[in-house]
């Protein structure tokens, strides 16, 4: 039978539906990209945010046409909206067949099964509790065809920001045990990977849980042993648990990646207090200070969110006057979206949409203008880029420094001479800058 799966949402999903088809292919299952010859339909969604939601289920409906317009036999739910919406899903989506909970998909096999046995008049449902972490020692299938692959090293978060549905869905935080995950990125380089990006809810309180202690430098040091593996990344490191130690293994080893994501969410304290979260603006600024003292070059993405409940105007101000101090080199924003049976859906003071959308794109602006004037100072810098692809169409190579991470960041444009392959690692010069992006040539060496 042939399977179509569409993951939503994160990247720690996009790992997730790597396992689900490892399950599948390894019980004699076909996979397609074809929607109307698939026998089955898995949609693994997303409810983060509002927008993911609607997402999610806009997807599941388009694929429930499948049922009458292709082959589509069985349409599956898994994910964070089968988790947290389970029963509004079995009576309001009635083409749905079968209901995987989040920490359930490896049942996904034995439910199809059941269902393709069986006249149930009520789908198939596989769920179970929010805290039971999957076994990790199935292989995945590598499915993105790219240099690139994500490394889950946890489940779930016990930081609870009161605007956050994360651990209500997701569960308390469970670290992936470290023998699995050096299997996985052993695995993953045998197949072509080239860059390991660290992933998960808080990458810094990696193995607190198993191991009484926080071993992500640890980790960082075992996974830059893997022969093949030539770049690491890591994404999702909480301030307050960036430490000296986890800068200072940046900075030592040469595959990992000048790069950190640290997400801060706001610069005010009065919101960060509101917000729950456990640094304030003084702290912040001293971590990011002390990671640009020990790598020089580092750069740091962070994102923020914009609309949260009670935020003034000189909360606004004061973040904008934060951002043109501190030159994030890269930047997200998000406006504040109210999840249901988090804390802050019941604030007072909530904010208006038409003002969420003001805040944004001042931030966005001022953030933009910041990031055109630094892809400017690269002009004439020499770097190691990843080749992503061709283009033909524009006559280009795609490529990526190791200062950009895949789908967010900004690229690199090579001219489409010589022979690379998707992987290779090229030492360029940088020619011209263009809004976000670079234009560089090769050197010859």
């Amino acid at each position: 039978m042939k399977i179509l799966l569409i993951s939503l949402g994160c990247d720690k999903n996009l790992v997730d539906s790597e396992f689900i088809l490892g399950n599948l292919v390894k019980e004699g299952f076909e996979l397609t990209d074809n929607e109307c010859e698939a026998d089955i339909i898995i949609v693994n969604t997303c409810a983060f945010i509002g927008d993911a939601k609607e997402e999610s289920i806009e997807t599941i409906l388009d694929m429930a046409q499948y049922k009458e317009e292709g082959n589509c036999r069985l349409l599956v739910v898994c994910g964070c909206l089968s988790q947290r919406y389970h029963n509004e899903i079995k009576t309001e989506i009635p083409e749905v067949d079968i209901i995987i909970g989040a920490t359930a998909y490896e049942d996904i096999v034995a439910a199809i099964s059941e269902a393709l046995a069986g006249n149930c008049e009520q789908p198939v449902e596989r769920l179970k509790d929010i805290n039971y972490l999957p076994a990790q020692n199935t292989k995945r299938l590598y499915s993105t065809g790219t240099e690139y692959s994500y490394l889950k090293i946890a489940e779930g978060c016990n930081k609870r920001c009161t605007y956050c549905a994360i651990p209500y869905i997701r569960g308390s935080y469970r670290s992936v045990p470290e023998e699995d995950l050096i299997s996985q990125a052993e695995y993953l380089a045998s197949v072509g990977v080239k860059e390991l990006i660290v992933v998960a809810q808080d990458t810094t309180l990696y193995g607190l849980d198993l191991y009484g202690e926080k071993r992500l430098p640890k980790l960082l040091n075992k996974l830059c042993a893997i022969k093949g593996i030539e770049w690491i990344r890591l994404l999702y490191a909480y301030p307050e648990d960036v430490t000296e130690e986890l800068a200072k293994t940046i900075a030592d080893n040469p595959k990992i990646c000048h790069y950190i994501d640290m997400p801060i969410q706001h610069a005010s304290d009065n919101i960060l207090k509101k917000m729950g979260r456990r640094t304030n603006q003084a702290e912040i600024i001293e971590k990011i200070n002390m990671l640009r003292s020990i790598v020089p070059d580092i750069a740091v993405r962070t994102t923020l969110i914009t609309g949260f409940p009670g935020e003034t105007k000189e909360d606004h101000t004061q973040l904008l006057e934060f951002i043109k101090n501190m030159r994030f080199e890269r930047l997200g924003v998000f406006c504040y979206s109210p999840e249901e049976n988090t804390p802050a859906v019941n604030y007072p003071n909530q904010i208006d949409e038409e003002t969420k959308s003001i805040r944004y794109n001042e931030l966005m602006e001022l953030q933009q203008q910041i990031a055109f004037d630094m892809a400017k100072n690269r002009v004439g810098e020499n770097y190691n880029v990843v080749i992503e692809g061709e283009i033909p169409e524009d006559n280009v190579y795609l490529a990526r420094t190791m200062y950009d991470a895949p789908s967010i960041d900004g690229c690199v444009f090579l001219p489409l001479t010589g022979n690379y392959m998707t992987g290779d690692i090229v030492n360029v010069n940088i020619t011209k800058a263009s809004g976000y992006d670079l234009l560089g040539i090769p050197n010859l060496i």
